[in-house]
């Protein structure tokens, strides 16, 4: 992979580090609510844009809406990037919350942003390594 790929995993690895370290605090306290649901839509945001260049670039599928998160998800399943529908529905909640102006949604998928989501993640930077 090119310098781009490489500084984009990079970007993700630590965007995910981050992210991770929200299992260890209080997701009562607003503030750390705030700053994971934050760290999530970012780590979210470059999974993605990953998960389009591998795509692009080593599976050399070029023909699809490369600005369509959803559709980047739904190759990235197609060619075994991804093996999981969860991924669907983090985008669906990544959708939902950042329309979420008073926390109160943020309250209830911060559960599954630490239990379901980071793990996907995870998953995902170990399989992205490869490309390196």
């Amino acid at each position: 992979m090119d310098r781009k790929y490489i500084e984009r995993y990079e970007s993700l690895c630590a965007s995910l580090e981050s992210l991770m370290g929200a299992r260890d605090r209080d997701l009562s306290d607003e503030f750390v609510l705030s700053g994971t649901v934050q760290k999530f839509f970012l780590t979210f945001d470059i999974a993605w844009k990953v998960l389009k260049d591998i795509i692009v670039k080593y599976h050399q599928i070029n023909d699809f809406a490369t600005g369509s998160p959803r559709e980047t998800l739904r190759i990235a399943f197609s060619v075994k990037l991804i093996d999981d529908d969860r991924w669907m529905n983090m985008l669906g909640d990544r959708n939902e919350l950042t329309h979420d102006y008073d926390g109160t949604m943020a309250k209830e998928k911060v559960e599954a942003i630490v239990g379901e989501y980071i793990p996907l993640f995870v998953e995902f930077r170990n399989k992205a390594e490869k490309f390196c």
